[in-house]
């Protein structure tokens, strides 16, 4: 073929056939760009006119993009959730564990160069090696190693997804090329191994709370009462959290002292006249801080000491903070996290791990050996819900869900934007769902055999 008939010029772009694939030549801010277009000559001169227009208004041209690599690109997306978005540093803390096997495959398994050679086959291979791994659950270095589960894989390709999406948007890929994690069809990637969640029966049920001691008691009985999750019930603050003559407890952000709402929704649950004796009772003389804390500090000699209210709190974070940039420091998220996580300690917060232990004890003592989270007191929760038919707006406003961006729930539409449940519907329904519960049995008979022991100083009061 001619010279002449292997490339034309259209402004200030040229091009050209080589072997059987045409590619166009231009300059961009000075950065010679060769794009590959395609086997079709006419779809190279349509093209070759549109990016001739692009470049002679200043517009990206439709070709041009900045290839960075994988690891370059993990780097720019979790800076974007860190710095844009400002997403929690949990979610980003899952994103970054999620990426780094994604890191680990490009870098030692299968070599690529930049993100946008990353396609559909690559995506495929790093499925198999997903499913090769072994890893230690929840990251525990001590713990026997497993396979990862099915709900594991398909979030580390998620979350792929999502940072292939930002590429895109940020012309990190080439033109009209697919997302790579999109091609897998995730939605249709089966469940078939994963953690099962174990609901307790009635018995069980009753079983669990007997075998509660006073400790733990108070603990558990509000996690099946309210169907809060464990760290939501750890950040609860007295007094501002815990309304008795109201029978509410409030569960609200706190970004003055480093936590958030899992889902950043506040929400408000009634308490039974059952669940505001035994609070009332575990709380004692008690004038502030945690509703719920860690053992030692519930021993005599501790009452009265760290009970500090929110504000006290907040104020001490704000003055360590203060303290440290004073000396020229730029504290980073994690840092002023730490100083915040520090308070809570010294307040005796209870972490998640501290949770799932005690549960752990009593499920053991109660001979209940299949369940291992205290989430599924959350599912027990619901479950109850559900089989006394309760309203669905009113069920997803006491779990916490989120709201679609558009301000709906999830379901409802647009019925929900312009439904509101009062206080005493959510109560009356809440009642109505309890009522028949062990938990409420067993609440009642602790009460009575408390009342009958003649514990005046720290007597149940029902309000």
């Amino acid at each position: 073929m001619s010279k002449r008939l292997a490339s034309f010029r259209v402004g200030r772009v040229k091009a050209y056939l080589r072997g059987r694939i045409w590619y166009l030549c231009y300059y961009e801010h000075g950065v010679r760009r060769r794009p590959r277009v395609g086997p079709d000559k006419d779809t190279a001169r349509l093209l070759a006119a549109q990016t001739n227009a692009q470049l002679e208004s200043g517009a990206p041209p439709v070709l041009s993009f900045e290839a960075v690599s994988i690891p370059k690109l993990r780097d720019l997306w979790l800076s974007h959730h860190e710095h844009v978005l400002r997403s929690s540093l949990q979610s980003i803390r899952r994103y970054r564990s999620a990426t780094q096997h994604l890191d680990d495959f490009v870098t030692r398994i299968q070599p690529v160069r930049d993100a946008s050679r990353f396609g559909v086959r690559e995506a495929e291979g790093f499925v198999r090696y997903l499913r090769t791994l072994r890893v230690s659950p929840n990251g525990h270095p001590r713990s026997a190693r497993r396979p990862l589960y099915d709900k594991g894989i398909r979030f580390i390709l998620e979350a792929g997804r999502a940072m292939f999406n930002y590429a895109a948007r940020r012309r990190h890929l080439s033109p009209y090329a697919p997302n790579p994690f999109s091609e897998l069809q995730l939605d249709r990637l089966p469940m078939e191994h994963g953690r099962v969640v174990s609901i307790f029966s009635e018995a069980q049920e009753r079983a669990f709370l007997e075998n509660c001691d006073e400790w733990q008691f108070p603990l558990f009985l509000t996690l099946i009462m309210t169907g809060m999750r464990p760290g939501e019930a750890s950040h609860l603050l007295f007094p501002e959290d815990v309304n008795f003559a109201g029978r509410l407890l409030t569960i609200r952000n706190r970004p003055n002292l480093g936590w958030k709402v899992k889902t950043g929704n506040e929400r408000t649950i009634p308490m039974v006249d059952e669940l505001v004796a035994v609070l009332q009772r575990s709380l004692g003389p008690r004038k502030a801080g945690p509703l719920f804390r860690r053992r030692r500090f519930e021993t005599a000699e501790s009452i009265g000491c760290h009970e500090n209210t929110a504000v006290a709190m907040e104020n001490e974070s704000k003055k360590r903070v203060l303290e440290l940039e004073c000396t020229g420091q730029q504290l980073l998220r994690e840092e002023i996290q730490s100083i915040s996580d520090r308070i809570w300690r010294k307040n005796g917060i209870l972490k998640n791990e501290q949770i799932r232990r005690e549960y752990l004890r009593v499920c053991r003592k109660a001979c209940i050996a299949e369940s291992t989270s205290p989430k599924s007191l959350r599912h027990l929760f619901a479950t109850r819900l559900q089989s006394a038919n309760t309203d669905p707006l009113i069920r997803m406003e006491l779990m916490g869900h989120a709201f679609r961006n558009d301000g709906s729930a999830p379901g409802l539409g647009m019925t929900a934007r312009y439904t509101h449940t009062r206080p005493e519907l959510r109560f009356g329904q809440l009642q109505l769902a309890l009522e028949d519960s062990p938990a409420m049995d067993v609440a009642r008979n602790r009460i009575k055999r408390e009342l009958l022991q003649g514990n005046r100083r720290n007597s149940y009061q029902i309000v």
